[in-house]
């Protein structure tokens, strides 16, 4: 199979190294091509250097010669850059195209191809997908929706470039906007979070390496916990929170602070731009 990977910067740089890193590109080719030529050279140097060694690497021409020779086209490119690189790539129309640009829906990039491509775009086989920077490190939540015309067969070989870099789920796409919300953008909250916890450790005494690692392992060990475990999300808060000890001294405070508020208004903020940039 050949996935092509139309740009390879911070987010579509990251699927594709977690994708050939992972066993599911065995044997398989790599195609890749970037606006900037120079980002073509250092994406693949980086990848040969890293030891890819059962995935094949190569650098096309164009987006055009790209998309021909492709399987796969997932397009890592800026939203306002979709629609010149939909034009290039009309002739491939029939091929699975994936885009990751947030704001441009599967409606409005099955009518560009349907008049790009003279009226053959009613084949079009589009997958939208919404992933978040935890790619880097193959730990990326990914939502996944689809049109009509991508097969359950399509479907799922789709899905498993995207299941080597973490978890996939397909959503409707009506559901894109409160993915972002919650997923898309939602590292960015943890990221203060964890700032805020090693910051206070460190001004307890810790150095900051350190505060940085209990911080960290904290909340992936939380975090895992959550996913395994059949218990509510209240239900292990409340299982950490021993009557008169410490956690439910801290608990109170985040709570009298507005702490679950504060989060509910800042994901309904991502939420509410997400809609903001699809509507215009």
């Amino acid at each position: 199979m050949r996935i092509g990977f139309i740009g390879t910067g911070n987010m579509g740089g990251a699927i594709l190294k977690g994708y050939a890193n992972s066993s599911a590109s065995d044997g398989n080719e790599i195609l890749i091509h970037n606006k900037l030529t120079e980002h073509n050279s250092i994406m693949a140097e980086a990848m040969s250097l890293s030891g890819f060694a059962n995935t094949k690497i190569r650098i096309c021409n164009d987006n055009k010669d790209l998309a021909t020779q492709s399987d796969i086209i997932i397009l890592g490119v800026k939203p306002s850059n979709v629609d010149d690189v939909l034009r290039e790539i009309a002739p491939a129309a029939g091929k699975i195209i994936v885009s990751m640009a947030a704001g441009t829906s599967i409606e409005s990039m099955e009518g560009f191809l349907n008049e790009a491509s003279a009226g053959s775009g009613d084949t079009a086989k589009i997958i939208r997908i919404m992933p978040n920077t935890p790619a880097q490190v193959g730990e990326a939540m990914t939502a996944m929706c689809r049109n009509a015309n991508v097969s359950d067969e399509d479907f799922a070989l789709a899905k498993t470039i995207f299941d080597s870099i973490g978890r996939a789920e397909e959503v409707s796409e009506d559901l894109i906007d409160c993915v972002i919300g919650v997923s898309g953008s939602s590292p960015a909250y943890t990221f203060m979070y964890l700032e805020a916890l090693a910051k206070a450790a460190v001004s307890n005494g810790m150095a900051p390496d350190k505060a940085r690692v209990f911080a960290c392992q904290a909340v992936i060990g939380a975090a895992k916990l959550a996913l395994e475990s059949k218990e509510t999300l209240e239900q292990l808060r409340i299982n950490v929170c021993s009557p008169g000890g410490t956690t439910i001294e801290a608990v109170k405070k985040l709570q009298a602070n507005g702490f679950m508020d504060d989060v509910t208004e800042a994901f309904q903020a991502a939420v509410d731009r997400s809609k903001e940039m699809t509507a215009q």
